[in-house]
């Protein structure tokens, strides 16, 4: 055990994905004072859910993962029906402030409430009635009603010269749809504060009574720019429910499929980022470059954003020796068109001008509010699910591959602009090595699901890590999926990195981090 917190007792789960340890606490006050120790020892929230088991054990649940160094800490809570009252528990926002907006979601969804002071919604936008939860077993389907949108209580900055500007929820591009309440002086911002929930679709309730095959089908579709990772996600932690060990082959094709994923998505943020402080060459030759690595997807794998590759029990593709030869070419050619273009980027006085010193936050912010991945390590944080550390090994095929991760202490656009640019060297680094060493043998093992089982999968995908908590029924079908992105935890990070820049420059900023939208409004 990893993580000594008397009297809970964790034991870890089995398989092969990342290192989880699972425990129960007994009370209120028992959650309380584990995640108080885990902050002591400066880990992190990582996701909060819940769930309503009243059929199947005669409680509710929230679920809390907490990460240390050396792997992630699930911890469950009972809660007693309260009858018409929301069953309560202790608020963690005091604790890690990340916790806010996932308790107020759960309580829209569930009706598990803390005993917090922010009782705002966070989903339910006056789409269904305050005392409706969608994700209790006896919700039924959802009732006819009017849509009738509720208000919201910004914080109010005031003071001489202060005013607001509302940005969104309806925006002048073809982005997913967010409301931005700046508070300024001038143009000089004061404070941001977001409201999100209008990309919902009640993704968390398809999931349930699904067959294995759907669940897969629908996770890869939370957030299409993340489908990779959450499929592996998904598909680890039905696999340590289960007790299933995927093939090696699998394994290095996942990934290969992971790492395929993070390029592009990099190329084309640095592209946008270039456009933003109006450098548009840069655009044009990223998107290009973006353009040639997904037609590549799609001639291999049948889609340009490889959805439905990645299955439980291994993978649904199984390039030959010439597709892995393809991928190995390409690679050569975008390290060298990257290269050629990262050197425009660092010696253009116009773009450092604008990268440098905005969008700041540091590392102690980031650690207080559980940011991971590119953005953490934009801030000189060594936070990479991929790549060992002291008393973390990773799942393999990483385990073996041995990921050089990529920190830049400086926390602001040009720090993730440079994560950015040497994160694709490094992915084209294991790609060929993924595409070379590949294994001969199976691709996939066939399971049942195993009735009541669960389990939990974490992936570091190209935004940070990906969680998915997986519960199955009696009956083998899936009774709750909770898919997290690490957006979650961001998005409260880019209302610090704006503080005292000014208003047009929170396109660049936003754009530095680009979150996604609807891997939070679930």
């Amino acid at each position: 055990m990893i993580f000594h917190a008397e009297p809970i007792e964790f034991t870890r789960q089995p398989g092969l994905g990342a290192p989880v340890w699972r425990g129960r606490a007994a009370d209120g006050e028992d959650l309380l004072r584990f995640a108080i120790s885990v902050h002591r020892r400066q880990g992190r929230l990582a996701a909060l859910w819940g769930c309503d088991d009243r059929l199947r054990d005669g409680f509710y649940r929230l679920h809390c993962v907490f990460a240390l160094d050396e792997g992630w800490l699930w911890l469950s809570l009972d809660l007693a029906d309260g009858g018409d009252e929301c069953p309560m528990y202790p608020d963690l926002s005091g604790i890690f402030p990340a916790a806010n907006r996932m308790q107020r979601a759960t309580r829209d969804l569930v009706g598990i409430a803390s005993d917090g002071t922010d009782r705002r919604p966070w989903l339910r936008h006056g789409g269904w009635p305050a005392d409706w939860y969608p994700l209790r077993h006896d919700a039924g389907a959802a009732p006819e009603w009017a849509n009738e949108p509720t208000d919201y209580d910004f914080v109010k900055v005031g003071g001489e010269g202060a005013h607001e500007i509302p940005v969104g929820p309806i925006h002048a591009g073809i982005i997913e749809p967010g409301h931005f309440r700046f508070s300024v002086v001038g143009e000089r911002v004061l404070r941001l504060e977001q409201r999100l929930g209008y990309q919902h679709k009640g993704v968390e309730k398809l999931f349930v009574g699904a067959d294995i095959a759907r669940g897969a089908q629908l996770v890869g579709r939370v957030s299409g720019d993340s489908t990779c990772a959450y499929a592996w996600a998904f598909a680890a932690a039905a696999e340590a429910a289960c007790g299933v060990e995927p093939p090696p082959r699998a394994l290095g094709l996942r990934a290969l499929l992971l790492e395929r994923e993070r390029v592009p998505n990099h190329l084309g943020d640095l592209g946008a980022l270039g456009n933003d402080a109006a450098f548009a060459f840069g655009l044009t030759q990223f998107l290009r470059l973006k353009e040639d690595w997904l037609r590549l997807n799609a001639k291999l794998f049948g889609h340009r954003f490889m959805m439905d590759c990645i299955v439980p029990g291994g993978v649904a593709v199984d390039p030959n020796a010439a597709s892995l030869a393809a991928i190995v070419e390409q690679c050569g050619a975008i390290e060298g068109a990257v290269k050629q273009l990262r050197e425009l980027y660092d010696g253009h006085p116009g773009l450092q001008d604008r990268f440098a010193t905005t969008g700041t936050i540091d590392s102690n912010l980031a650690r207080e509010l559980s940011l991971t991945g590119m953005a953490a390590r934009a801030t000189g944080i060594l936070l990479d699910g991929r790549a060992h550390r002291q008393g973390y090994t990773p799942p393999p095929p990483y385990a073996a591959l041995g990921v050089r991760p990529v920190t830049d202490e400086r926390g602001d656009v040009a720090a993730r602009v440079a994560v950015r640019f040497d994160e694709i060297a490094e992915s084209l680094r294991l790609l060929r090595l993924l595409a070379v060493g590949m294994v001969a043998g199976d691709t996939r093992v066939e399971f049942a699901p195993a009735a009541g089982g669960s389990g939990l999968g974490v992936i570091e995908g190209w935004r940070g890590e990906v969680l998915v908590g997986v519960q199955f029924d009696a009956d083998g079908r899936l009774a709750r999926v909770h898919p997290h992105d690490p957006s979650w935890q961001a998005w409260p990070a880019l209302e610090h990195a704006v503080m005292n820049d000014i208003v047009p420059d929170f396109p660049l900023i936003n754009k530095s981090f680009n979150l996604s939208y609807s891997g939070v409004d679930l």
